[in-house]
């Protein structure tokens, strides 16, 4: 089991006690008091999963867990000692949390929480992925590769979710309230500027003419689509 644990959490106590558990388990674990140093680690050690603490004062959860989505697409599980009021349990999962556990937890729990959020993210071994393919434009979305006329283009994590979403529905209109709240969260519902902004970004990786694009066309006061070219191949 190579799998690494961030603890992001203000109770250096609890931390420890979490630490104890899951190394005997066999994860590589590491913990940060508060939101800032667990950013600071999360970039370094780049986890395969975060424990977040709802409770934290300076930078909060909330701002925490969108900072962490703008970088990575890392499960989160959130920690909550005090709010165990049913709207911050369905504010997180509703945020994309992948588990919420309200303290105090015994370690038999918050280790099958862990590996039972551990395995439904386990990329899929089928072989039916999404891929397109024209002369231009080659996407294969299972091993995560974008080529433009030969060339390797890199995505942010929120870039690639969007245009994953946009190609997962090629040829349909994709609603602005979709995009926002399948790719950033639903308290992100009404912010059309995440996704114009992004669209804007990624027009100018993927499009042979930013200016005047021919795959990520806009649907006015709708959303957007992801068109195929009529000599492209799309399986999936």
């Amino acid at each position: 089991m190579n799998e690494k644990i961030l603890i992001v959490d203000n109770d250096p106590v609890f931390n420890r006690l979490v630490e104890l558990v899951l190394s005997r388990a066999g994860y590589k674990v590491s913990s940060a008091i508060g939101g800032v140093e667990g950013l600071r680690l999360l970039f370094k050690k780049r986890p395969d999963m975060v424990l977040l603490d709802v409770d934290m004062p300076t930078i909060d959860c909330w701002q925490t867990y969108r900072r962490i989505r703008d970088i990575c697409d890392v499960p989160v599980i959130m920690l909550s000692g005090r709010r165990k009021s049913e709207q911050y349990v369905v504010r997180g999962l509703n945020s994309g949390a992948d588990d919420y556990i309200t303290k105090p937890v015994g370690g038999r729990e918050l280790l099958a929480r862990v590996q039972a959020v551990l395995r439904r993210r386990q990329p899929p071994s089928a072989v039916d992925g999404i891929a397109y393919s024209d002369n231009i434009l080659n996407i294969d979305l299972d091993k995560r590769r974008v080529i433009l006329s030969g060339e390797r283009v890199c995505l942010t994590p929120k870039e690639f979710k969007l245009f994953s979403l946009l190609l997962r529905n090629a040829d349909c209109v994709v609603s602005h309230k979709t995009l926002l709240e399948k790719v950033w969260g639903w308290e992100y519902a009404n912010d059309i500027d995440h996704v114009r902004i992004c669209i804007w970004h990624l027009r100018r990786k993927i499009e042979p003419q930013p200016s005047k694009p021919r795959y990520i066309i806009n649907e006015p006061g709708v959303g957007y689509i992801f068109r195929r070219a009529k000599v492209s191949a799309l399986k999936g």
